[in-house]
């Protein structure tokens, strides 16, 4: 679930960061960059990990600000295929269900990848599993364990509707279709 990963970067340090010392300034500029940002097949940056070299300080003419070349790695999230993991159940529509990390929320369990059999209940707007006669509704916040089958890093579209949903720059689509896996207190 979580990856370290080596990144080497040129950094402007801006001149009134000048005044710190040289690791506190480069790290600052690293979390205004990375923190909390989806990198393309890298995942979402969670934090720095350590800075492994830093060489340059040039100043460019007409510029006033230094620029370094940082090795560094950061500590990122990015689930791989057939892992499980344990959210919390946001939203429910006819297209499945909708989950959350707490820090991740792009998380779509799909219709087919549901306990089967598993009928959308119009008037409670929730997902209901009949288990052996019994009908095991998916209620709203409650726990979900589910299983990671794909995770897509969507192309930045150029112009977006109106009413369309926000970007999300990383998407996971998970399954619940197997033993163990769905609401934690089902088991």
């Amino acid at each position: 679930m979580f990856v370290l990963t080596k990144v080497k970067h040129e950094l402007r340090i801006a001149p009134q960061k000048l005044s710190l010392p040289l690791l506190d300034a480069i790290t600052s500029e690293i979390q205004n960059l990375f923190f909390d940002k989806v990198l393309k097949d890298m995942g979402l940056c969670i934090t720095l990990y350590d800075v492994r070299a830093v060489e340059g300080g040039f100043v460019f003419p007409g510029d006033g600000a230094p620029r370094f070349t940082v090795d560094f790695q950061l500590v990122m999230f990015r689930p791989f295929i057939g892992e499980v993991l344990t959210g919390k159940l946001k939203k429910c529509d006819k297209t499945g269900l909708y989950i959350s990390l707490q820090f991740f929320e792009d998380i779509h369990i799909p219709e087919h990848l549901l306990q089967q059999p598993s009928v959308f209940d119009e008037e409670e707007k929730l997902w209901i599993w009949n288990f052996n006669g019994n009908d095991m509704f998916m209620d709203l916040d409650e726990e979900v364990r589910f299983r990671v089958v794909q995770v897509k890093y969507p192309t930045i579209p150029i112009e977006q509707d109106k009413g369309a949903k926000p970007f999300a720059p990383m998407e996971i689509t998970g399954d619940i279709n197997a033993d163990g896996l769905g609401l934690v207190s089902w088991w």
